[in-house]
C-alpha cells in the first residue's frame, strides 16, 4: 500500500526530562519523511538543567516550542492542552511523552494503518495503547518486541479507571490493528482534527485523563485501536527523575480538583453530571451510554461487565431484551492496594493482620486477613513498603480500610486506618 505523505503534528509535553532531546532525535532519524513532521512542544524547564535544551531547533521551522519555567507548570493535562493550541491544520497528529523511541519508518507504518482502517469503514480511526517498554540504560537491546494492549484493572477510590498493559494474544499472525476500549496519553496517532475536537481539559491533573479522553474520543466518532506491531517504545519507570508533583506545592489541590471534575463528567458517586456538554465534554456523534455499551463499563455504579474482565475485544456483546437486563449484567468490583510503611509494622513475629473494609456506618463490608506467608512476601517487597491488595464484589464503595496487625509475642499492635 502506497502512502501519500502528509504532515504529522507531533505533540510533546515535557517536564524536566533528560530524554526529551533523545526522543526528538530518534523520532526524526527513524521517520521516512522527517520533513513532514511538525512539532508542538510544551517544555517545562529548570534553568539549572542543561539536558533538555532545544535551542538547536530555534531556526527549524518545523518546531513550535513553548518554554515554561517549571514553577509555572500546572500539570501534564494543562501542558498537553497548550501543545494542542499549536495545531495548524496538519493531516495527522501524534501525541507522545518525552521519553520514547521509534522503529524505522514509523510514520509510514502508522499512516498505512490509518488508511487500512478507513478502507474498512472506520472514518476516524485512532491508534493508541500502553506501548512496549524500553530502558535508556540498555537500548536498543532492552526494547520489548511484542505489541501490547490495554486491559481493565480497576476503578480507583477517587473514581478514575486504571488499566494494565499485556501482550496482544497471537500478534504474530495479525495483519491489522485490534479494537481497543481505552486510550493512552503517551501514544495517540489519528487524524489531525483530533487536536481541535478532543482537547485535554487543563484543569485535569493526571489520573482520569485517559478514561475521560477514551470516552470523549468515542463520542466524537473516533474508533479506538491498538497497533498489531511495535512502532514505538515508552520508558515507564523514570526512576530518580524529577516529576511535576515533586516541585508543585499545589499538586494535592490540583489532583483533588481533577478527580472531582472526572466524577462529575461521568456522574459518579451521586455527583450531578457537569462538564459533559462543555468544551471538554462529550461529542455529538455518540453518547456516553454508547461508550458504556462498547466498553462494558458503567460509570455511575463503578461497574464492569464480565466480557471486559475476560479481556475480550470490544465492542461488548449487546443482546439484552431491555435496559434492566443490561444494567444487571454489570458487577461492581472493588480492587484496592493499601500501602503500609515498614516503620508502621516493626514487629518480627506477626501471625496475622486483620484486613477489612468498612462503610460510612462502620459496618464491615469485606474482610480477608493476611496470613504469615502473605505478610512475609509483603515485608520483602522491592519498593520498600507493604502492598496489601484486596479485591471483592460490593454494591457500594467502602468508606475506609483497616489493617490491624497481631503479634505472637505482643498481641494486638497499632490499628492502622485510611480513608478511601
Amino acid at each position: 500500500m502506497k502512502t501519500f505523505f502528509m504532515k504529522i503534528f507531533v505533540q510533546i509535553a515535557s517536564y524536566r526530562d533528560p530524554q526529551l532531546v533523545h526522543t526528538i532525535k530518534n523520532m526524526i532519524d527513524n521517520a521516512k519523511k522527517p520533513k513532514n513532521l511538525r512539532f508542538g512542544i510544551a517544555r517545562q524547564f529548570h534553568s539549572d538543567d542543561k539536558f533538555d535544551d532545544l535551542s538547536e531547533y530555534d531556526e527549524d521551522n518545523r518546531f513550535k516550542i513553548i518554554n515554561i519555567p517549571y514553577q509555572e507548570s500546572k500539570g501534564v493535562c494543562w501542558a498537553r492542552n497548550l501543545t494542542q493550541q499549536l495545531y495548524d491544520g496538519e493531516e495527522y497528529t501524534l501525541q507522545i511523552d518525552s521519553h520514547m523511541r521509534f522503529a524505522p519508518n514509523w510514520d509510514d507504518e502508522m499512516i498505512k494503518m490509518i488508511k487500512q482502517l478507513q478502507k474498512k469503514g472506520h472514518k476516524k480511526p485512532l491508534l493508541t495503547g500502553y506501548v512496549s517498554s524500553f530502558d535508556p540504560d540498555n537500548d536498543p537491546q532492552g526494547r520489548v518486541q511484542e505489541p501490547w494492549r490495554m486491559v481493565f484493572d480497576r476503578f480507583i477510590p477517587e473514581g478514575a479507571v486504571f488499566f494494565l498493559p499485556e501482550t496482544i494474544p497471537g500478534w504474530q499472525d495479525l495483519t491489522e490493528p485490534v479494537t481497543a476500549r481505552f486510550y493512552s496519553a503517551h501514544y495517540c496517532f489519528t487524524l489531525g482534527e483530533f487536536s481541535n475536537e478532543v482537547q485535554h481539559n487543563p484543569e485535569y491533573y493526571f489520573h482520569g485523563e485517559e478514561i475521560s479522553i477514551a470516552a470523549r474520543a468515542y463520542t466524537w466518532g473516533y474508533d479506538l485501536f491498538h497497533p498489531h506491531k511495535v512502532l514505538i517504545w515508552h520508558e515507564y519507570t523514570r526512576k530518580g527523575r524529577t516529576k511535576q508533583w515533586d516541585d508543585d506545592k499545589e499538586w494535592v489541590r490540583r489532583n483533588n480538583t481533577s478527580h472531582l471534575l472526572n466524577r462529575k463528567l461521568f456522574g459518579m458517586d451521586g455527583e450531578t453530571q457537569e462538564g459533559h456538554d462543555g468544551p471538554f465534554g462529550f461529542g455529538p456523534n455518540r453518547t456516553l451510554k454508547d461508550y458504556e455499551k462498547y466498553s462494558g463499563l458503567l460509570f455511575s455504579k463503578r461497574a464492569v461487565q464480565q466480557e471486559t474482565l475476560d479481556k475480550k475485544y470490544p465492542p461488548n456483546t449487546y443482546n439484552y431484551s431491555n435496559e434492566e437486563e443490561w444494567l444487571n449484567s454489570f458487577a461492581t468490583i472493588f480492587k484496592h492496594c493499601i500501602d503500609v510503611g515498614y516503620s508502621q509494622v516493626p514487629e518480627k513475629d506477626y501471625d496475622f493482620w486483620v484486613v477489612a473494609f468498612h462503610d460510612d456506618k462502620d459496618e464491615t463490608i469485606f474482610r480477608k486477613d493476611a496470613d504469615k506467608a502473605e505478610i512475609q512476601r509483603m515485608m520483602n517487597d522491592p519498593d520498600g513498603y507493604c502492598k496489601v491488595w484486596r479485591e471483592f464484589q460490593t454494591t457500594h464503595k467502602p468508606k475506609y480500610w483497616v489493617v490491624w496487625p497481631h503479634s505472637e509475642s505482643k498481641g494486638w499492635c497499632d490499628r492502622l486506618t485510611g480513608n478511601l
